[in-house]
Order: structure tokens, then sequence, then C-alpha cells
């Protein structure tokens, strides 16, 4: 059996561009996509922290040190410069993978730099 498990997340991303009339996607800084293993055009499933709005779409490669989340096309409606996201990209693992497998999680700081990436998320005080 395969079980889809969290491959990487970006966690709490803002956006910087809203890109209605771009031929879709989401653009983001290349810096944040080597930290997290996301690839180009790989889907990825997007969280709006700001309003709750879920989308899928794919990555693409923003320019490296820019701090480049733009979310183009259609997604567009769904997000606006200044909301936080989460971006997250999943893969099929059989379960024997799945039990040793840990996500690449990737913290950017308020200008979507790399601030810390970690291998597992930190458990939530009771």
């Amino acid at each position: 059996m395969n079980l889809n498990m969290l491959k990487a997340k970006i966690h709490r991303a803002t956006v910087t561009h809203a890109e209605l009339d771009y031929e879709g996607s989401c653009a983001i800084d290349e810096n944040l996509l080597e930290a997290s293993g996301i690839i180009e055009y790989e889907q990825i499933h997007i969280y709006n922290i700001a309003n709750g709005e879920r989308f899928v779409t794919y990555a693409i490669r923003g320019e490296a040190g820019s701090g480049m989340i733009s979310v183009n096309g259609a997604a567009a409606h769904k997000a606006s410069p200044g909301d936080l996201l989460i971006i997250c990209a999943y893969g099929a693992l059989d379960e024997l993978e799945a039990t040793a497998h840990r996500p690449r999680l990737v913290y950017p700081d308020e200008n979507n730099r790399v601030a810390r990436v970690a291998g597992e998320i930190p458990a939530q005080a009771a």
C-alpha cells in the first residue's frame, strides 16, 4: 500500500504578488525551493492562513534571494500580498519508506528568507 506523505512544507511564507493575468502557478524564491526540496513544476497545495482558502497549483522558480511568493492566474483570487501561506508538497511512499520518512520543513522569516529548516514538526504544548 502507498501512503501520501508530507514531502515538504514552507511554513508561513508571505505573499509578495498576486498576478491574475499570468498563465498560472506559484512563483517561489529559488532559495526556498532548494531548502524545501520542492522542484519546479511540482504540484503544491497552498493553505492561506489569512482567509482559509486552500488550493492546488504547481511551483515555478522565482529569482534566488528575491523573497518572491507570487500567486498567479486564477489562484490570485485566493491570496493577496501580505497574506501568510503554508505551501506543501506530498509524495507517495510505501509503508516501510513511510516509517523512516521525515519531511523537509522550511520556516522563512518576514522577508521570505530561509530562517530555519527542520525534519519534524515540534510537539505542541498541552
